[in-house]
């Protein structure tokens, strides 16, 4: 099942929340090579490479129909390449990731890789969610469980790799990184019932569990979800606060 960019803006406004706290951390100069990964439709690239005068920035993203698009905004200082962030390579002024790492395994690897892709002098800054043990993620895993599911997906279930943000501190520090900023920070929606909130994750906590459920079972399977969302949210609004953690190093 690929990704849907239409049904992933429907919470634009609460997606794109933690830019901004993760951008002020950025070290901004002219003429930076700047490497957004994971960077979807690119919208919040352009942001980038509007405030980064005369840089030259490339998003990244293994979603062609995300990639699709982000042409739209594609000009001689901007563009964007399909690729994974495991297979990245070159030499970068910034090396920033929105919401994008929790995709990726093995987070003890991959932070200090990423971190020498940065130029000394340059600069690593990312934001990832850290929202995995709230109901709305938990109630995924329990529906997953459920027969006919379980058997579908062969017991499987999504694991994330996703550390506490002392750990990424700490991985920063432990690979030569300097002036660290860590935090995580609760991003508070309210949204209009649990359905609003099933339709969130669709986009993309539930992704990867319909692309290994056969068709046929994921208006099942969904049914079953919000079920439960609306057994532990049965009267709207619902509060969602949803947890991210922000963290950035230079390299000296």
């Amino acid at each position: 099942m690929p990704w849907n960019p239409d049904r992933y803006q429907l919470f634009k406004k609460e997606r794109f929340q933690p830019f901004d706290d993760l951008f002020r951390l950025v070290k901004r100069r002219e003429g930076m090579r700047v490497l957004d990964l994971g960077c979807g439709t690119g919208e919040l690239t352009k942001r980038l490479a509007d405030n980064l005068p005369a840089s030259v920035v490339t998003g990244i993203d293994s979603s062609p129909e995300m990639l699709a698009r982000a042409e739209e905004f594609k000009h001689d200082g901007l563009r964007f390449e399909l690729g994974s962030i495991e297979g990245v390579e070159g030499e970068w002024d910034l090396v920033f990731s929105h919401a994008a790492l929790q995709w990726v395994d093995d987070h003890q690897r991959l932070v200090p890789r990423l971190l020498r892709l940065v130029q000394p002098g340059g600069q690593l800054a990312v934001q990832i969610p850290s929202n995995h043990k709230h109901p709305s993620h938990t109630s995924i895993t329990e529906t997953a469980q459920e027969e006919p599911f379980r058997h579908a997906l062969g017991g499987w279930t999504k694991q994330y790799a996703v550390l506490q943000i002392a750990n990424y501190a700490e991985l920063l520090y432990k690979h030569g990184g300097e002036e660290i900023i860590a935090f995580e920070k609760v991003y508070p929606h309210i949204l209009e019932s649990s359905d609003a909130l099933a339709d969130w994750t669709s986009s993309t906590a539930l992704v990867p569990y319909f692309e290994r459920l056969p068709e046929e079972l994921h208006e099942p399977f969904m049914q079953s979800y919000r079920a439960r969302l609306r057994a532990q949210w049965p009267n709207g609004p619902v509060f969602y606060g949803f947890k991210r953690m922000i963290f950035a190093a230079t390299r000296p």
